[in-house]
C-alpha cells in the first residue's frame, strides 16, 4: 500500500491553508539563504587551506663543491 496523487494533493491543500501560500516561500527562500551562505563559507575554507598549504618549502641542497669533493674522496677510497 503506498500513497496515492491524491492523498499527497490533500496533505498539499492542507500545509498551503495552514501556512499559507506567503510563509511557504518565505521559508523555501530561507532555505536557499541557507544554502548560499553555507556554501560561501566552505569556499572561504578551501581557499584559506590552499593559502595555508601554499607556503614556501626549503630544500637543503648541498653545494657543487661539496658533492664532488665526496665523489673524488669515494673514488680514492674505491682504488
Amino acid at each position: 500500500m503506498g500513497i496515492s496523487f491524491w492523498q499527497i494533493l490533500i496533505i498539499a491543500v492542507i500545509v498551503i491553508l495552514l501556512f499559507g501560500r506567503g510563509k511557504i516561500s518565505d521559508l523555501m527562500g530561507d532555505v536557499a539563504k541557507g544554502i548560499k551562505s553555507f556554501k560561501k563559507g566552505m569556499a572561504e575554507d578551501d581557499t584559506a587551506d590552499a593559502s595555508q598549504s601554499q607556503s614556501p618549502k626549503t630544500i637543503d641542497h648541498k653545494p657543487a663543491d661539496t658533492v664532488s669533493a665526496q665523489k673524488t674522496e669515494d673514488q680514492s677510497k674505491a682504488s
